[in-house]
C-alpha cells in the first residue's frame, strides 16, 4: 500500500518538486510575484482558469509547470473547505494527467475565517482522494497507476505533515477496503488484509473464523451468515483489533463496524438493479479500519481504540434467512426478521453487546457503530453522514463536537436525535419475540428511517441499560454513512471517501 506522503516545505521553488500547484480563491493575485507573473499571459487570453484548474507553462518553476485551480466563493454562510478540497482534485488529476510525480502544493489567498483554518491539510487529502486507485486495479495494472509519490506542502510542518499522513495512510486502507469487489474482498481476504495492514504496528488484531464460535457468540451475525456456508471462501469472520497506548489511558473509542462484503438482500432480494455496487456495503468496517490504521501510524497518547468488524456475506440460496423468523440474540431477547435486507444492524447487534459489557471495565468510554446502513439516510442528509446518539452522548455532545470538527475536514455530517418513536417503531408485535428488526418496507420510503436502526441496535445492544438514568451511562453514536460512503452517491463506481476518518481522527487524536 503507498500513498502520496505529505513533505513540509518552505518554498515552492524547491528542487524536489516537477510542479507547483497552486489553490488559490483569486487567480487574479495567486500571493507571490513570480506565480503572478508566471500566470499573467495566459489570464490575458484564457478566462477559463477563473473557474477550472489550468496547467500552463512557467519557465522559472520546478518542472516548468504551474497548475491553478480557483476554489470559487467561500465568504457566503453556506460555503465550506470541501471547495479546497475539490478543487485540489481537480489540480492533481492535472498534474497527473501532465505527468507530474512530485508537485509543491500551495492554498492562497483564502479568507481568515475558522472555516478555512486547515485548508492546507484538506487540499492535500483532496489530492489523495483524487489520486487513489482500486485495489484490483493496482494488483492488474501495476503500482504504476498511482505516480505521484510526493506532495510538498508550501508552509507546512513537520507535525501537520507527520498527521496528514497518518489520516492519508488511514483513509486509502479504507477506500481499499471498501472499494474492492466481492470476491477479491470475501470475508477471508478481508481479514487477511488487516492481518497484513496491522502487521508490525502497535495495534493487535485477532480473527475469528469459527463457524461454531460465531454461532454461539454472535447469533444474529450466524443468521445473516447462514446462507454462506455451503461457500467456504465466503465464510464469515469477526476481526477485533486494538490499540493501546503508552502511558495513561484518558478516553477509551470502541467501534462496531458493518463489514457486509457483498449484500444480496438476502430472501428480500434486491431487484431492478439494485444489487449493484452491494460490494461496498462494508464501508462502515473499512472506515473503522481505516482510523485504526491512522491510529497505528501516529499512536496517539491518553487515547484507547478497541474496533470489532462484522465481515460477512448476505447471500440467497436455500438456507438463508427469512422473514418472520425469530432468533434469540446475544442480551437474550427474542428478535423477529422484518425484512432480510436489513441485515446490517444484525451483524453488528451482539458485537456491540460484548462492546457494551467490556465498555463497563474501560476509562471513559464512547461507542460508536459505524455503517452504510440505510438508503434514508442518504436521502435525508444527501452526502453527508448522520448520526444519531443516545442521552449520554448528546449530553456529552459527542456528536455536535465530531460534526463541528468534521466541517474543517471536509468530513460533513448531520445530527439527527434518537425519539420514542424510533422505539415504538421496533416494539414486539406478539408475545412470541421482544423486538422487531425493521419493517417491510424501503428505509427510503420509511418514516425516520435512519433513526430507528439505532433503536433495534441500542436494545439488542444492551445500551437501553446504560442510558442518562442508568448507574453507569455509556455514550453511544451510531455513524449511518450510507449518503457519505462514495463520491457522488454512486455506489457502483463512485470512489469510496472513507467517511469519519479524517473527523474522527481530528477530534481524538490531535
Amino acid at each position: 500500500m503507498s500513498f502520496p506522503l505529505a513533505l513540509p516545505c518552505h518554498d515552492f521553488l524547491t528542487q524536489d518538486a516537477d510542479a507547483v500547484i497552486v489553490i488559490a480563491a483569486n487567480t487574479q493575485g495567486l500571493g507571490h510575484t513570480q506565480l503572478d507573473v508566471a500566470l499573467a499571459p495566459y489570464l490575458a487570453v484564457d478566462q477559463r482558469i477563473n473557474s477550472k484548474a489550468t496547467l500552463v507553462l512557467a519557465n522559472d518553476l520546478p518542472g516548468k509547470r504551474l497548475i491553478v485551480s480557483p476554489t470559487g466563493p467561500l465568504h457566503r454562510d453556506y460555503d465550506d473547505v470541501r471547495r479546497v478540497f475539490d478543487a485540489a482534485k481537480s489540480a492533481i488529476v492535472e498534474a497527473k494527467a501532465a505527468g507530474v510525480t512530485k508537485p509543491a502544493l500551495i492554498v492562497t489567498g483564502l479568507p481568515a475565517d475558522e472555516r478555512y483554518k486547515n485548508a492546507l491539510e484538506v487540499a492535500f487529502l483532496g489530492a489523495c482522494q483524487a489520486l487513489w486507485q482500486p485495489l484490483e486495479a493496482r494488483e492488474y495494472r501495476g503500482e504504476s497507476i498511482e505516480p505521484v509519490t510526493e506532495i510538498h506542502l508550501v508552509g507546512a510542518s513537520d507535525a501537520q505533515a507527520k498527521q496528514l499522513n497518518a489520516i492519508a495512510s488511514g483513509q486509502y486502507a479504507a477506500r481499499d477496503l471498501c472499494g474492492t469487489e466481492p470476491e477479491r474482498m470475501a470475508p477471508p481476504r478481508f481479514a487477511d488484509y488487516c492481518v497484513e495492514l496491522f502487521a508490525n504496528t502497535s495495534v493487535s488484531v485477532e480473527v475469528i473464523a469459527d463457524i461454531d464460535k460465531i454461532e454461539s457468540d454472535y447469533p444474529m451475525l450466524g443468521m445473516v451468515a447462514r446462507a454462506s456456508y455451503t461457500v467456504e471462501r465466503h465464510h464469515p469472520r469477526v476481526v477485533k483489533l486494538e490499540y493501546t497506548p503508552t502511558g495513561d489511558v484518558t478516553r477509551t473509542l470502541m467501534f462496531v463496524g458493518k463489514g457486509l462484503v457483498y449484500d444480496t438482500g438476502g430472501a428480500d432480494l434486491k431487484v431492478g438493479g439494485f444489487m449493484a455496487g452491494m460490494s461496498r456495503d462494508k464501508g462502515g468496517a473499512a472506515s473503522v479500519a481505516g482510523f485504526m490504521k491512522a491510529v497505528a501510524d501516529f499512536q496517539p497518547k491518553g487515547v484507547k481504540v478497541i474496533a470489532y468488524l462484522a465481515v460477512v456475506r448476505n447471500s440467497i440460496g436455500s438456507d438463508c434467512f427469512v422473514p418472520d423468523e425469530i432468533v434469540t440474540c446475544r442480551e437474550g431477547l427474542k428478535v423477529r426478521i422484518g425484512n432480510t435486507d436489513a441485515e446490517g444492524r444484525l451483524a453488528m447487534g451482539d458485537l456491540l453487546s460484548e462492546m457494551k459489557d467490556l465498555a463497563q471495565s474501560q476509562i471513559n468510554p464512547e461507542l460508536f457503530t459505524v455503517a452504510t446502513l440505510t438508503g434514508h439516510a442518504a436521502r435525508a442528509v444527501g452526502p453527508y453522514s448522520a448520526y444519531v446518539e443516545n442521552g449520554p452522548a448528546r449530553a456529552a455532545k459527542v456528536s455536535r463536537q465530531l460534526a463541528d470538527i468534521g466541517d474543517l475536514w471536509a468530513d460533513g455530517a448531520e445530527l439527527s436525535r434518537s425519539r420514542r418513536e424510533d422505539y415504538d417503531f421496533i416494539k414486539p408485535r406478539t408475545l412470541a419475540d421482544d423486538v422487531i428488526s425493521s419493517n417491510n418496507a424501503p428505509s427510503a420510503i420509511t418514516a425516520r428511517g435512519h433513526q430507528f436502526p439505532m433503536a433495534f441496535l441500542a436494545l439488542v445492544g444492551g445500551l437501553d441499560k446504560h442510558g442518562s438514568d442508568a448507574e453507569q451511562p455509556i455514550p453511544y453514536v451510531h455513524m449511518d454513512i450510507a449518503g457519505s460512503g462514495v463520491e457522488g452517491g454512486d455506489w457502483q463506481h463512485g470512489k469510496p471517501t472513507a467517511a469519519t476518518v479524517a473527523s474522527l481522527f481530528a477530534r481524538y487524536c490531535l
